[in-house]
């Protein structure tokens, strides 16, 4: 049981790495952090499908290591 909750961890965590990285960066410089919130109130910037696709596994994917992570540490 241990051995298989920690192959379900490491196939987790190289998932949440993955996610991680292929989400696109967001490195508009200073002129971005000024003016990005008005860019994100008039919609002028959406986001695609994929990026939520991305932020959603994302998420998952921290949830599940997180609950496997504190269900290994309770068990053993």
């Amino acid at each position: 049981m241990h051995t298989a909750l920690m192959v379900l961890l490491a196939i987790d965590s190289i998932f949440l790495i993955a996610t991680v990285l292929l989400q696109p960066g967001s490195s508009d410089g200073l002129s971005g952090s000024i003016a990005g919130g008005a860019e994100q109130l008039f919609g002028k910037k959406k986001s695609s499908a994929y990026e939520v696709l991305l932020k959603r596994c994302t998420v998952i994917g921290a949830i599940a290591f997180i609950v496997l992570a504190l269900i290994i540490v309770t068990l053993y």
